[in-house]
C-alpha cells in the first residue's frame, strides 16, 4: 500500500471517523498514524535509522524524513542516526553538538505485514486515548449516583454500560434479592474509579451507606440545599436501615422533611432499595440521647456511657428487650454502627443482678483485706468506696460521715488498708524481679509495682521494651473491622490507665533513653497550637 495523492485525504477522513466514533481528539488518531507509518518505514530503511513521518492536517500528505543528530566523537554509537561534528560539516554550516540534519526520504510501500502492524499501533493508541478520556470523565464522579444499562452478568458480577465505557457492580455490592436482565436500567453509586493496566476500572455499589444518603439528597431538596444534613447512615442492605439527620433551620423538622407528604419522599428511596425499611432518626450531639433515638422503636429506661472505652450500657424493660435487640440482633447492630459505640443491652433485672454481684464482690474485698464484719464492709460499699486505695488515701472526713465511725476507727481503717497495699506492692515487686525485670523499669516514675508485674508477664522487662510499646498496647482500645468493633486488651488496662496517660508514659521513657528530643516536641506542639489558632481565626 503506497501513500499516494489518491488516498492522502483518506487518512484525514479515517482519523476523523475514528475520533468521532471513540469521542477522542482527531489529532491523537493522526499521531498514531504517523507513528505506525514511521514504524513501517523503519522496517524498510533499517531499524537503527531515525525515520519520522508528518501528516499535513489539511491536505493529508505524509512526509517521510530521516533525522541525524550531531554528537561528540566519543559518544557516537548509532552511525545511522548520529554523526560527529566533522562528518556533519558536509551537510551543515558550522555544526554544533545537538544540531540535527533532516532530509526527506521516499515514501514506503506497505506490505500486508507492515499494514497489519500499522493497524495494531493505531488501534493501541486509540484504545489508550479512549481509556484516558474515560478515566478523566469519571475520576471526579466518584461519590455520585449514575444511571446505567445492564449488559451482562459474569460470575455473579453485573457489567453495566455507563455511556463512555463499562463499569462493574460486584456480587457483594448488590442488594441480596436483586436480579438483573440485559437492558435493565439501574441506579448505582460510583464507589471508586481506579486507573489500572487494562484501563480505568469503575466500581459501583448499591449496598454502600453513601448510596442511600445520595438518594435522599435527590429526593429531599432541603438536604441538597444544605438546610438538612445527613450525619450518619447504617444499613443492612435490602432489609433495614437507619439514617440520622439534623436541621440547621429551627423551623424545619428534619425527620418530617425526609419522610415527605404522606411518606412520598422516603417511599421513593424505599422503592429504589427494593423495600428496605428505613428509620429516620433525629441527630443529637449528646451521645446517650442520640442512642435512645437510634434504638427506636424500643423504649429505654437508662443509659450509662463509658466515653473512654467507646462503650454504652442500655437498660430496657423486660418486655422491650426483644424489640431493642431486633430480629437476629439487627436493631442493636444498626444502632451501634450509627453511633459508633459498642452497645450492651440488658434488662432491668439483669442490671439489678449485676449491681448486686458488684456489691457483694466489693463487700468481700473489704471483709477479707480489712478484717471487717459483713455489716461494716457493706457500709463502706454503700458510701461509694470501691477499692482499698480509696479507703487508704481518702480524706479522713469522708470516712467520718459513715454511721458509727469515729476518728480512731477511721485511722485504724486507713492503717489496715495501707498495710495491705504495701504488702501487695512488695509481693508484686518481688515477683517482677524474679521474672528478670530490670531496675530501669522498676524505678520508672508512673508505674506501680503491680503494673511492673503485669508488664513482666507480657515480656516487657526493660525501659527499652517499655519505650517500644504502642499506647493502645498499654491502655487497650477498639478496632473496627468490616463495620464491627473489636476490643483490643491493654496490659495496663486493669489499672485504669487511659490512652493519654499511656502516651505520656511511653514518651517520657523515650525522652529518658534519648530517643526523642524534648525541644523538638515543644516545637511541634507550638506549631500545632499555631495552626489551631489560625484555623479558629479563619473560621
Amino acid at each position: 500500500m503506497a501513500i499516494t495523492s489518491a488516498n492522502q485525504l483518506e487518512l484525514l477522513q479515517t482519523a476523523e471517523a475514528v475520533a468521532r466514533e471513540k469521542m477522542i481528539d482527531p489529532g491523537l488518531v493522526v499521531e498514531a498514524m504517523e507513528e505506525s507509518l514511521a514504524r513501517a518505514a523503519k522496517s524498510r530503511y533499517g531499524a537503527e535509522m531515525d525515520i519520522r513521518v508528518s501528516i499535513d492536517r489539511k491536505t493529508g500528505k505524509a512526509t517521510f524524513t530521516r533525522v541525524r543528530t550531531v554528537v561528540e566523537d566519543e559518544e557516537l554509537e548509532n552511525y545511522q542516526a548520529e554523526f560527529t561534528v566533522e562528518q556533519a560539516k558536509q551537510y551543515l554550516d558550522n555544526p554544533a553538538v545537538g544540531d540535527t540534519f533532516v532530509e526527506e526520504v521516499p515514501p514506503v510501500e506497505m506490505g500486508r505485514i507492515a499494514a497489519q502492524s500499522a493497524k495494531q499501533v493505531i488501534l493501541q493508541k486509540v484504545r489508550e486515548a479512549e481509556r484516558d478520556r474515560q478515566f478523566e470523565e469519571f475520576k471526579d464522579r466518584a461519590g455520585t449516583i449514575i444511571n446505567a444499562l445492564v449488559k451482562r452478568e459474569e460470575y455473579g458480577n453485573v457489567i453495566v454500560d455507563v455511556g463512555a465505557g463499562e463499569a462493574i457492580l460486584r456480587r457483594n455490592e448488590k442488594i441480596g434479592r436483586e436480579s438483573y436482565r440485559p437492558n435493565d436500567r439501574i441506579r448505582c453509586y460510583i464507589k471508586d474509579v481506579r486507573r489500572e493496566q487494562r484501563g480505568p476500572q469503575i466500581f459501583l455499589s448499591r449496598t454502600a451507606p453513601e448510596f442511600m444518603a445520595e438518594l435522599f439528597k435527590m429526593e429531599v431538596p432541603e438536604i441538597y440545599d444544605g438546610i438538612i444534613d445527613i450525619k450518619a447512615v447504617a444499613r443492612d442492605p435490602g432489609s433495614r436501615a437507619k439514617i440520622a439527620v439534623i436541621s440547621y433551620d429551627n423551623s424545619i423538622d428534619p425527620v418530617g422533611a425526609c419522610v415527605g407528604m404522606r411518606g412520598s419522599r422516603v417511599q421513593a428511596v424505599v422503592n429504589e432499595l427494593q423495600g428496605e425499611k428505613i428509620d429516620i432518626i433525629p441527630w443529637n450531639e449528646d451521645q446517650p440521647t442520640f442512642l435512645v433515638n437510634a434504638l427506636q422503636p424500643a423504649e429505654v429506661s437508662k443509659v450509662v456511657l463509658d466515653e473512654e472505652a467507646g462503650k454504652i450500657e442500655v437498660v430496657v424493660p423486660e418486655e422491650q428487650l426483644s424489640l431493642a435487640i431486633g430480629r437476629r440482633g439487627q436493631n442493636v447492630r444498626l444502632a451501634s454502627q450509627l453511633t459508633n459505640l459498642d452497645i450492651d443491652i440488658m434488662t432491668e433485672a439483669d442490671e439489678s443482678a449485676r449491681r448486686q454481684a458488684e456489691f457483694e464482690e466489693r463487700t468481700k474485698l473489704f471483709m477479707d483485706n480489712l478484717d471487717l464484719d459483713e455489716f461494716f464492709a457493706q457500709l463502706l460499699v454503700s458510701e461509694g468506696f470501691t477499692n482499698l486505695e480509696e479507703v487508704a488515701y481518702v480524706e479522713l472526713d469522708e470516712l467520718l460521715v459513715i454511721d458509727g465511725v469515729d476518728e480512731g476507727t477511721a485511722e485504724e481503717l486507713q492503717a489496715r488498708a495501707r498495710d495491705v497495699l504495701e504488702a501487695q506492692a512488695k509481693a508484686a515487686l518481688d515477683n517482677a524481679r524474679s521474672m528478670g525485670v530490670e531496675d530501669s523499669l522498676i524505678e520508672f516514675d508512673g508505674l506501680t509495682p503491680q503494673m511492673v508485674e503485669a508488664l513482666a508477664k507480657d515480656d516487657v522487662k526493660t525501659l527499652e521494651d517499655f519505650a517500644t510499646c504502642a499506647d493502645w498496647e498499654l491502655a487497650g482500645g477498639w478496632t473496627t473491622v468490616d463495620g464491627e468493633r473489636h476490643k483490643d486488651d491493654g496490659v495496663l488496662e486493669p489499672f485504669d490507665v487511659s490512652l493519654e496517660e499511656a502516651q505520656q508514659l511511653v514518651m517520657t521513657a523515650r525522652i529518658l533513653l534519648g530517643w526523642v528530643d524534648p525541644a523538638e516536641l515543644e516545637a511541634e506542639a507550638a506549631e500545632e497550637d499555631g495552626e489551631e489558632l489560625t484555623e479558629e481565626a479563619e473560621a
